[in-house]
C-alpha cells in the first residue's frame, strides 16, 4: 500500500457523493436486492426497454463501469478504491453470466469490460489479504437469493 495523491482522495469523494444520489441509489439498491435474470431473454422479458428496470440496470452496471473504467486507467490507486468498494463485485456477480450474450448481441467484446477486469483484480486483492472471503461471499449471496425466492413463492 503506497501514499495515494490529494487528487485521488478528491476523486474518490467525489464517486462516493455520485452514489447518494438518490435515484442511483434506488438503482443500485434495486440491481442488488431485486434484479435476478438467468439468462439475456429472459432480462428483456422482464425488465424491457425502457422500464424503471432497465434505467436501473442500466443506471447502476454503468456508474460501476465507468468507476472502474477510472481505477483500471490508473487514475485511482487500486488499494484505495478496493478498500471502500466492495458494491462493483457483487454487481458483475449479479450480471457476469449475461456478459457473453450481451456482448454477442452487441457485437461489443468490450462491453463491461472495465467491471470484469476490475473485479477479477479485486478477487486477488481480497483473496490475498482474506484468503476464502470470495467463495464466502458466494455462498453468502447464494443463501440471500434462495431465501428471497422462499419468501416470495
Amino acid at each position: 500500500m503506497g501514499p495515494v495523491s490529494y487528487d485521488q482522495v478528491n476523486l474518490m469523494l467525489k464517486l462516493y457523493d455520485l452514489r447518494r444520489e438518490p435515484r442511483l441509489r434506488q438503482a443500485r439498491a434495486w440491481l442488488v436486492n431485486e434484479f435476478n435474470a438467468a439468462t439475456l431473454e429472459e432480462l428483456l422479458q422482464k425488465y424491457p426497454p425502457g422500464s424503471e428496470e432497465s434505467t436501473s440496470l442500466r443506471m447502476a452496471t454503468s456508474y460501476w463501469e465507468m468507476c472502474a473504467s477510472i481505477v483500471h486507467r490508473g487514475l485511482m490507486d487500486d488499494d484505495l478504491f478496493f478498500e471502500n468498494n466492495g458494491e462493483a463485485w457483487v454487481v458483475w456477480e449479479k450480471i457476469k453470466h449475461l456478459a457473453p450474450a450481451w456482448r454477442a448481441q452487441l457485437s461489443n467484446p468490450t462491453f463491461f469490460a472495465h467491471l470484469e477486469e476490475l473485479c477479477r483484480r479485486f478477487e486477488a486483492w481480497r483473496e490475498k489479504r482474506a484468503p476464502g472471503s470470495n467463495e464466502a461471499l458466494r455462498r453468502m449471496f447464494e443463501s440471500m437469493r434462495q431465501a428471497r425466492a422462499r419468501a416470495a413463492s
